[in-house]
């Protein structure tokens, strides 16, 4: 069988084994890499069952290094959730993580613990906290246009000078003791009970949109 490299043809033998490689260093580098690969393809030919093996070997290997890098680091495990912050994740445990100062637009935190985390002064128009823990976290200052906190905990949160603008806040969503001064509830489709408890807490102006966050509420 000729094989033609640079332009160059030369005889392999088509019997080889792993034998004939020692023999093979008259020929020059290429071609040398080229007949062990031919070797390897007539040995499996002879144990096609020996050669499915080590592939699987190779590749049970492969994916239990890579799960171990995954899950070393678990806001690795699903690296990404959206077009900004890939170090995020959804469905994680990020309590006390600092993003303060970040562009986490329309970034995925479905389901994560996000318990005293830091996002003052970051960007997360249309981001999901949906049936997120956000106990004692600091969204102060941040741009919450669009958000999604449906079923979120969102207790003991601040707030302040926060814009909320459109957010959504259906289901079981919670806002007991949170520092609501100087936010911005423009739009906002809360239930009857939300807004009564909110008004009670009410104050400020926010100082990016100039509205009052009482008017925003619609409080009487």
């Amino acid at each position: 069988m000729a094989i033609p490299i640079l332009n160059v043809s030369f005889k392999i033998p088509l019997s080889l084994s792993h034998n004939s490689c020692a023999t093979l260093s008259s020929y020059p580098a290429p071609q040398v890499q080229l007949v062990k690969k031919v070797v390897e393809v007539q040995d499996c030919r002879r144990n096609p069952i020996v050669c499915l093996g080590e592939s699987v070997s190779k590749a049970s290997l492969l994916a239990l290094v890579s799960a171990s890098l995954l899950f070393a680091d678990p806001a690795l495990a699903f690296k990404g959730g959206g077009p900004y912050g890939q170090e995020v994740t959804r469905g994680q445990d990020l309590t006390g993580k600092d993003f303060s100062g970040k562009t986490l637009i329309k970034q995925d935190f479905k389901t994560s613990i996000l318990r005293q985390t830091n996002f003052k002064g970051a960007k997360l128009l249309g981001a999901s906290f949906f049936d997120a823990d956000l106990t004692g976290a600091d969204l102060s200052d941040t741009d919450l246009r669009g958000v999604d906190f449906s079923l979120a905990n969102v207790t003991k949160v601040n707030l302040s000078n926060a814009i909320l603008e459109g957010a959504l806040v259906t289901g079981n969503t919670s806002f007991k003791g949170s520092n609501i001064t100087g936010a911005d509830f423009t739009d906002v489709p809360l239930r009857d009970d939300q807004r009564e408890y909110l008004c009670k807490v009410a104050d400020g102006v926010n100082p990016t949109t100039g509205n009052p966050t009482r008017d925003t509420l619609l409080c009487k």
